[in-house]
């Protein structure tokens, strides 16, 4: 990861950050652990992230040279690294449609996305968990949140000589990340798996390390299936993680990469990181007693299972159907509802009215989930509250 950090600082000014301007340069300067992390064409964080990079259509030079040679506006958001590949491929065909804005998002995490908006650095924020009651608090003026993402998360591993589709199980998941299932051979994974010569090999438990929706998803999911782990650890954005051997990585790329460079390693990453990472992930068994991937049919049929949706009624993770993934999700854009330059606002109002309808065809090529209809309907209705 240091490696790609220091490749990434070395690029030429034309193509960084270093190029962004107005808003954007503001938040830069204010996140300088992120400054490789900024341009809305950025990689899943590996060599391949080229493969995702042309498989989108998407240039970093030719998203950060646009403002300098077409745009009199720059939106800039921050938060989820889950929405990352949908939200890349979605704003740059916005720039393609309207060159005169281009959306400029930082993939930062939920828990950092929440705090640049409460901070009111950047237009929007995204997360895979609605703010709570606290952090509206704290924003102090009125926010709107909608649907705007949907997505599964696979348990990846790392065994060499074992490719995808190990059979894992709720309670096998739950302990392996309590600590209580410390090796690969151990009988309770080897009872799910016959046949399969499992190593003597310790797991090392790959976590995130910063404040991650997708850790509230994950959490969320071992809580519903776990009741020791609902006790001692709980749900939320960042917890303290009991395995001994836990290690963290910042952003799903972060642990994605991890994964991908730590033989015996384990770890919870969305699924359009995992496909474009090459990274083996399990069947996970579900409700219904039936093993699955995490795909965009099966995410789907998790969703259709809570047809409506809130910001305060929102969890989907271990649905009760046949085909549902047990670890399927919403992600959530952060709006202010009176945005304090009117102008800005219409435009972001614009933008994401287009991206939770028009803009959803395109998270199917990005391997996520479109909203479903009526799903869309509700985020039409609570931007119609923006002003």
């Amino acid at each position: 990861m240091r490696l790609y950090h220091e490749r990434a600082r070395s690029r030429s000014p034309g193509c960084g950050v270093a190029s962004a301007t107005g808003a954007s340069q503001g938040l830069a300067a204010r996140q300088e652990d992120h400054l490789t992390q900024t341009e809305t064409g950025r990689r899943l964080t590996t060599p391949r992230a080229g493969a995702y990079i042309l498989r989108a259509g998407i240039f970093a030079c030719a998203v950060m040279m646009a403002p300098a040679a077409f745009a009199a506006t720059q939106i800039v958001g921050a938060g989820s690294t889950f929405d990352f590949p949908f939200f890349s491929k979605a704003f740059y065909a916005y720039t393609g449609k309207h060159p005169e804005v281009t959306v400029n998002y930082q993939s930062i995490g939920s828990g950092g996305g929440i705090q640049q908006f409460t901070a009111k650095t950047v237009d929007f924020g995204a997360s895979d968990v609605p703010m709570d009651a606290k952090e509206l608090t704290r924003a102090k003026d009125p926010v709107l949140q909608i649907p705007i993402a949907l997505g599964g998360e696979g348990i990846a591993y790392n065994l060499p000589g074992i490719g995808k589709g190990m059979h894992l199980t709720p309670d096998v998941v739950a302990d392996i990340y309590l600590g209580k299932i410390a090796k690969w051979n151990d009988p309770a994974i080897a009872r799910l798996n016959p046949g399969m010569k499992l190593p003597d090999t310790a797991i090392t438990v790959v976590h995130r390390s910063d404040g991650s929706g997708t850790t509230y998803i994950f959490t969320d999911y071992l809580s519903r299936v776990s009741a020791e782990w609902k006790t001692k650890v709980g749900t939320g954005k960042d917890v303290q993680w009991p395995a001994p051997s836990s290690i963290g990585g910042k952003g799903n790329e972060g642990v994605a990469g991890l994964v991908k460079q730590t033989p015996g390693s384990i770890g919870y990453v969305e699924l359009a990181y995992l496909l474009e990472n090459s990274i083996p992930y399990a069947q996970l068994l579900n409700k219904a007693g039936k093993y699955l991937y995490p795909t965009i049919d099966t995410v789907a049929a998790a969703a259709a299972t809570k047809p409506n949706v809130s910001s305060t009624d929102f969890s989907i993770v271990d649905a009760s159907c046949a085909e549902c993934y047990p670890i399927s999700g919403y992600s959530w854009v952060m709006l202010y509802q009176k945005p304090k330059d009117a102008a800005r606002g219409k435009l972001v109002k614009t933008i994401m009215t287009w991206l939770a309808t028009e803009a959803q065809p395109i998270a199917k090529t990005v391997d996520y989930v479109p909203l479903p209809a009526n799903v869309q309907k509700q985020a039409l209705q609570v931007l119609g509250e923006m002003q």
